[in-house]
């Protein structure tokens, strides 16, 4: 597995420290973000997932602990928009340029509205996808906040 990737260069480029953590990656687990946070011995809440979602037929990606769920209403108003609905996962490839379970929000194709779950803010270090499944980047949130431009919000059901 490359430990180089879209998302750490990214992040590089951008000058934010952060490490990277493997772990073995489950294509049959029923939650991703779960998975991770089991195979890293981590705290669900400290293991944030990367979603993609469509808010007024915008892309919007959507960053929330792994152990939560994201309220569409809450996601569209947040976004400043109407309605909110997931993005099928085809449509989340082609946007980001990343496989499912595999997306990050740094390095992506093009950049998109980005909105991070409030409480996510309040841990030291939070670990987010780094652009490859079984790959994720340790670093400050409020680091990611600032280079993802990212709204923040109470956004989870």
């Amino acid at each position: 597995m490359s430990k180089i990737t879209p998302a750490t260069r990214a992040l590089e480029t951008a000058g934010i420290a952060f490490t990277v953590h493997t772990y073995d990656y489950d294509p049959d687990a029923e939650r991703i973000g779960l998975q991770a946070a089991s195979a890293l011995g981590e705290d669900p809440a400290r293991v944030l997932k990367t979603l993609m979602a469509l808010v007024d037929g915008k892309p919007v990606c959507v960053i929330v602990p792994s152990d939560r769920e994201v309220s569409m209403k809450k996601l569209a108003a947040a976004a400043s928009g109407k309605s909110a609905q997931m993005m099928k996962s085809l449509e989340a490839e082609r946007v980001t340029s990343f496989k499912v379970g595999g997306i990050s929000p740094f390095g992506q194709r093009k950049p998109v509205r980005t909105v991070i779950e409030q409480s996510a803010l309040v841990h030291d270090q939070v670990y987010i996808n780094g652009g490859q499944r079984g790959l994720q980047v340790r670093l400050k949130p409020d680091d990611a906040r600032v280079v993802l431009k990212a709204v923040v919000a109470d956004v989870v059901a």
